[in-house]
């Protein structure tokens, strides 16, 4: 894939994930993806995207940066949401956080096929302590 490929496939997937659109996850996931170095598989990957989602209903992505450089793309994706309890270890409870996540992803065969993702704990902890 080229870089103007690359990029169009990680906006559809983008489009997904912020439609809920599952049924569609496997068009731009592999069926044996990893993330963090776990094997989760597609089954286990939609899983955690559907947990996070009831944890946060109001989830949406919003991609801040963006590099394509086959086959990885880097982005830095940005929240601004209420999870409804326990969010990172920490009591949120429905209060409004906003941070960013930091994520690298390898695409195999048009697919992503590795994720590795830091989200900004400490940005979340500032908040709750009236910090930010």
């Amino acid at each position: 894939m080229d870089p103007a490929a690359l990029t169009a496939l990680y906006h559809g997937y983008i489009a997904c994930l912020n439609a809920r659109d599952w049924a569609r996850l496997g068009e731009y996931v592999g069926d044996s993806v990893r993330h963090n170095g776990r094997p989760l598989g597609l089954a286990g990957y939609r899983a955690m995207l559907e947990g996070d989602v009831a944890t946060i209903p109001d989830l949406r992505f919003e991609v801040r940066l963006l590099a394509a450089d086959p086959p990885v793309v880097a982005a830095r994706l940005w929240f601004d949401c209420h999870p409804k309890a326990g969010f990172l270890g920490l009591p949120v409870n429905g209060r409004r956080v906003c941070f960013a996540e930091n994520v690298f992803y390898t695409v195999t065969q048009e697919r992503v096929s590795e994720v590795w993702s830091l989200i900004d704990r400490e940005a979340v902890v500032d908040q709750l302590r009236g910090d930010a």
